[in-house]
């Protein structure tokens, strides 16, 4: 297995990785790198019970984008440059054909956003897993030079937010997902309900959008105060996370069509307006915080990295509060 991801390793290698795979553990030289006194963002996270759709379908060649995804979506929300990941994967017993696949989806990610493939951890764990099981874990490490940090803090009210269009589910709320599925008696080679040209699995399998690069782009336009990467508990969760205490985001829901598979997902199962915002991204997977006179740069310099981009709402004073999101006229998606 080693030996077989080797390759994939070396083609995400960048300016600072020091050491080839298989050693006891990875180097990376932030000097190379181009940094002069820099601070370490760390982040980790998982592919949830999406992992359940690949195991069913035996399709296993995108969860290692989702993976990736996950991990430096969240590094440049402060700023971050994504330098380099390292993945844990554990089984019950070695399919080196499937692990392979999720590999290669994973150095694909790496490659798109310019992140080393440093490392890595393979566990044979029988009696832990049920035959062809396996779960994920990613760590990314990134930097981002002193005095640079994007931490929301200078946020005020007036601020313009824009929305990123998202490429789906992403990697949030598969337990209810497939609970649907499985309600809706649907296999997942049947036509998807939302997008017939597809099967349900492919569908559903969709990997989360890469923003690096888009939001690399946006900063170096000048003008973005904060990034909020929309995750489990929407955009109403999520955009608070980066205000500072006394505003709030108002983000009205008519700036977006509610995409197809959140339309399918809340007719088929009754899902509450409200629930349905609070579970998924509903269709924007980042959001950009910035100055109002300079919404129209940070638009073209997203846009220009093939973002899909809308203006969605501003963040409004709440003296004396903790920071807030509220999303209006949800009456406009499908109750």
């Amino acid at each position: 297995m080693v030996e077989a991801i080797k390759p994939l390793a070396k083609a995400t290698a960048r300016p600072g990785t020091q050491a080839a795979l298989g050693g006891f553990g990875a180097l990376f030289d932030l000097k190379a790198a181009g940094y002069k006194d820099p601070i370490l963002v760390a982040t980790t996270d998982g592919v949830g019970t999406k992992l359940k759709i690949a195991i069913a379908t035996g399709r296993h060649d995108t969860i290692g984008i989702d993976l990736v995804a996950m991990c430096v979506n969240d590094l440049v929300v402060q700023g971050a440059e994504p330098l380099f990941f390292l993945d844990y994967f554990a089984t019950g017993k070695l399919d080196v054909a499937a692990a392979r696949s999720i590999l290669e989806g994973i150095a694909i990610a790496c490659r798109e956003v310019g992140c080393a493939l440093i490392g890595g951890e393979t566990a044979e764990m029988p009696g832990m897993y049920a035959k062809g099981d396996y779960d994920l874990a990613g760590f990314a490490v990134g930097a981002v030079e002193r005095g640079q940090v994007l931490d929301g803090s200078t946020v005020a009210p007036d601020d313009v937010v824009l929305g990123l269009d998202s490429s789906g589910l992403h990697s949030n709320g598969f337990s209810l997902v497939r609970r649907v599925v499985e309600e809706a008696k649907l296999g997942y080679d049947a036509p998807a309900p939302f997008a017939p040209e597809k099967t349900l699995g492919e569908a559903l399998l969709t990997p989360t959008r890469l923003y690096v690069r888009s939001c690399r782009a946006a900063l170096a336009a000048g003008g973005v105060k904060a990034f909020a990467h929309i995750t489990g508990g929407g955009l109403v969760e999520n955009i608070p996370r980066v205000l500072p205490d006394g505003t709030a985001a108002e983000i009205d829901a008519r700036g977006w069509s509610l995409p197809p598979v959140f339309r399918w997902l809340a007719e088929t199962a009754g899902i509450a307006r409200a629930e349905l915002a609070r579970t998924f991204n509903c269709g924007i997977g980042m959001v950009a915080v910035v100055e109002p006179d300079a919404g129209e740069r940070v638009r073209a310099a997203l846009e220009g990295e093939g973002e899909r981009v809308r203006r969605v709402g501003r963040i409004l004073a709440r003296p004396g509060e903790a920071p807030a999101a509220q999303l209006t006229h949800l009456e406009s998606w499908p109750g």
